[in-house]
């Protein structure tokens, strides 16, 4: 009688102990012993060992899967067996295989790339297991994203990319060809979320935005994805409680489904994101300036100070790595160690090397932000060294409000308890991540709405459908944008946003 098996994902492998089951997926990696391979396998759920040995397969088989090159695609059939020391707790002894595409010498292997390398190859580096977790994570956050607002009762909405006018100025506008008109793919759905939210009470878009920047920095897309709300009768206090509790919500949520990509994977400090469990920091514009000057202490700690003590521990770590490398070099060059020795010194020297390259990135940028720190002019918006700084004395997001009119946009509403202030609010991630949220109020007295559009030299007439929302049952309304790529960024620890986006466009960057 034949034997019956079951096609599984593997996200669900442990629901299949000790029964017969199918395995779909590609040749994530693979080593060899004498009559045995260890092969990973990745099906897009996940990825499990799945162990051949010759005495099973017979010799023809096992041959053929001893010599399968990297991301041939395969089939598996064999039997689930529990092993705690495995990924996933899982292992697969293989029974029979049938490759269905060998692949012949896939470009990225298992040696270290370069960048440039990697990104013109984007298409394929997806499939490695660090870009596979990311996406994973990616998926988890967007879930949960909709999921908040779903059980909060907001709508979601769309928001238009071709538009007719500039939402937050016209200096980084993509413009296109519209029927012959002039178009400009959009910066935000922000205005349109107004008017969706006059007659919804609360909605929220999610979609790609635009911007024409020319920058290459590690925060920086021409293309990336916004979440935005608008909520009728909310204020600035009554935004912030809901940023609060949107935030802890989606990276708790996202922590408690990607546990393993984001531990066993990308080697990420849960601690440093449970920390959303707690009260977020809230400070006025003027209190942050003070502290980023290094004019006020956070808990016995100054700005200044601390990031000088940092770039001296930095410094002396260089030196021990330095000695440490020239030392197992040279004892690996006078030569008589055992085989084991010899891979051990040098994956240690590797790593060595990786910590390294991390230590002088922070030898360069501490002494930009202490310069940016000490030379901060007040009433100036917060560049990526000054919010570094300011997150440097906290553990979690730091919630800034009440920002100077002057460097916002032309919707924000004046303070009516400080004149020259708008009733706006950013979000800076810990460790580095700077802005990841900016919203606020948005001017209800049509005047002053006029004023500023006057104020910001915008096209007038662009804006008369806008201004027709404070002429027809205007209400206080607020909103606020999260960039989704800076959230992944934040929550995987990435060294650049590139990474967590599938294909990221950026100046310079069209292909794959």
């Amino acid at each position: 009688m034949a034997t019956d098996y079951t096609w599984v994902d593997i996200r669900n492998i442990k629901e299949h102990l000790d029964k017969n089951i199918i395995i779909k997926g590609w040749l994530q990696n693979r080593r060899d012993g004498k009559g045995i391979v260890f092969a990973i396998i990745r099906d897009g759920s996940g990825m499990v060992q799945c162990v051949g040995t010759e005495e099973i397969l017979g010799e023809a088989n096992f041959n053929q899967l001893k010599k399968l090159g990297l991301e041939s695609s395969i089939i598996f059939k064999g039997k689930a067996n529990a092993d705690e020391r495995q990924m996933g707790g899982v292992e697969v002894q293989i029974e029979s295989i049938e490759i269905v595409s060998e692949a012949i010498d896939y470009p990225i292997g298992k040696k270290e790339h370069g960048v440039d390398f990697l990104i013109n190859r984007r298409h394929l580096w997806l499939r490695s297991q660090r870009q596979w977790a990311i996406m994973k994570v990616r998926n988890s956050i967007i879930f949960n994203i909709h999921n908040f607002f779903q059980e909060k009762g907001f709508v979601q909405m769309d928001a238009p990319i071709f538009t007719g006018n500039a939402c937050e100025g016209t200096s980084t506008l993509f413009e296109t060809n519209y029927f012959e008109e002039t178009a400009y793919l959009s910066q935000s759905g922000q205005l349109y979320g107004e008017a969706m939210a006059m007659a919804m009470g609360k909605i929220y878009t999610f979609g790609p935005v635009f911007r024409a920047e020319k920058s290459k920095t590690r925060r920086h897309l021409s293309e990336f994805w916004m979440i935005e709300p608008e909520m009728a009768w909310y204020n600035l206090e009554m935004t912030m409680d809901l940023i609060e509790d949107f935030l802890r919500y989606v990276v708790l949520k996202t922590i408690d489904e990607c546990r393993f990509e984001l531990v066993e994977v990308l080697k990420r400090d849960l601690t440093k994101l449970e920390w959303v469990k707690n009260k977020f920091i809230r400070l006025p514009y003027s209190e942050a300036v003070q502290i980023i000057k290094g004019f006020k202490d956070v808990n016995g700690n100054n700005s200044i100070k601390l990031l000088e003590s940092q770039l001296e521990a930095v410094e002396n770590r260089i030196k021990e790595i330095n000695e440490d490398i020239a030392k197992r070099e040279s004892d690996l060059k006078a030569g008589g160690m055992k085989k084991g020795a010899i891979t051990f010194n040098e994956e240690k020297i590797r790593q060595l090397k990786v910590e390294l390259a991390d230590l002088e990135e922070e030898q360069r940028n501490i002494p930009v932000w202490l310069n940016s720190a000490k030379t901060f002019v007040d009433g100036n918006d917060f560049g990526g060294s000054d919010e570094t700084v300011l997150t440097n004395l906290f553990e979690g997001p730091v919630m800034v409000y009440n920002w100077p009119k002057e460097v916002k946009a032309f919707y924000m509403k004046e303070a009516d308890d400080a004149k020259g202030f708008v009733c706006g609010v950013d979000v800076l991630a810990p460790e580095g991540y700077g802005e990841i949220v900016g919203g606020g109020e948005r001017e209800t007295d049509i005047n002053r709405l006029i004023e500023q559009i006057h104020k910001h030299e915008l096209p007038m007439e662009e804006f008369e459908w806008y201004l027709d929302l404070r002429k027809y049952g205007s209400v206080p309304h607020s909103g606020f944008g999260l960039g989704l790529e800076r959230m992944v960024s934040w929550i995987c620890k990435l060294p650049h946003v590139r990474e967590a986006i599938p294909f990221p466009r950026y100046m310079g960057r069209l292909l794959p």
